[in-house]
């Protein structure tokens, strides 16, 4: 591996510093993210949650040895589409001052590869609806717009 080239792989525990920082240092996520060491047990709750399922899994993206992206990918089966699968991209984030480097794609693009490999009909992801320079990464990546999203907010 060259200097600079980047890795995909499994979140693990030992990750949770870094992922951590990178939400919290999130403008426009909105999600309450912290980096206060109190929160630290919600991760790692969450963590551990996403680890123990079958359907879930936490990747990041490792460019000599530093945590500079990250993304989660769900499968999902329902009834309808004759009860094929899909996959959702979820909590996708490049550290800040990585940005601009293909990083974002390289996750984008493994993920896509692991739904092919998986037999999954279908990726899709959700992105807010303020952040017009990700709706246009993902568009050139080949996403297209087509659903109108909803949520309701419980805490």
């Amino acid at each position: 591996m060259a200097s600079g080239d980047i890795i995909i792989r499994e979140a693990r525990e030992a990750d949770l510093p870094a992922l951590i920082a990178m939400f919290a240092a999130d403008q426009l996520g909105g999600h309450g993210d912290t980096s206060d060491p109190e929160a630290y047990p919600e991760y790692a709750r969450a963590f551990a949650g996403i680890a123990a399922s079958p359907n879930q899994t936490l990747y990041v993206a490792e460019r000599d040895g530093d945590v500079v992206g990250t993304f989660q990918t769900m499968i999902t089966t329902s009834l309808n589409a004759r009860g094929s699968s899909a996959m959702i991209i979820e909590a996708v984030q490049t550290r800040s001052d990585m940005r601009g480097q293909g990083i974002g794609a390289r996750m984008i693009e493994f993920a896509v590869a692991e739904a092919k490999g998986r037999g999954v009909r279908l990726v899709q992801l959700t992105s807010n609806a303020v952040r017009k320079d990700a709706h246009r990464f993902y568009e050139r990546l080949g996403f297209k717009p087509s659903h109108l999203g909803f949520k309701m907010a419980l805490k």
